[in-house]
């Protein structure tokens, strides 16, 4: 019997570009802003990202977060505050897909380096036609998490 890796690239690379697909969109930094200055390494910010919604074009998530500086902040093992804020807006025409999730996680990102993280979820307000954005700050020691809300009114967009 042969061994082939010919045969195992194509399956490697679809499984990677499935794995892919499946995983949180990953954020667009806009911009930060220094809230205090460090004399060594990084500067507490906080800072603005822009999230386009993977499944629902149209929609884009701005979310503001403190990022911790100083030395820890600077080498990635300082522990980000659970400080966000979130803003959702349609940006151009919403076409929602035939099936939608009721609760799906769209947004994902470390705050720090283990067990951290924020996360933001989408669900569909069908009796009122507006997707809703909850934005949680996650920590598996901790208990009641804290959390941010923006509303989209799904809404005809220059004529369609």
């Amino acid at each position: 019997m042969s061994f082939s890796f010919a045969k195992i690239r194509p399956a490697c690379l679809a499984g990677a570009l499935a794995l892919a697909a499946a995983l949180p969109a990953q954020g667009e930094e806009i911009d930060c802003v220094t809230t205090t200055w460090k004399l060594i390494g990084a500067n507490h910010r906080i800072c603005v990202n822009a999230y386009d919604d993977p499944k629902i074009p149209g929609v884009t998530c701005h979310v503001s977060q403190a990022r911790t500086g100083g030395v820890k902040g600077s080498l990635g093992l300082a522990e980000d505050p659970s400080q966000f804020s979130i803003a959702c807006r349609q940006v151009g025409p919403i076409v929602l897909p035939a099936k939608l999730p009721d609760d799906e996680v769209v947004f994902s990102e470390d705050t720090s380096l283990l067990f951290k993280e924020t996360k933001v979820h989408r669900f569909l307000d069908q009796k009122r036609n507006v997707l809703i954005y909850l934005a949680i700050s996650r920590r598996v020691i901790e208990g009641a998490p804290a959390n941010a809300i923006s509303t989209v009114p799904i809404q005809s967009w220059g004529g369609k």
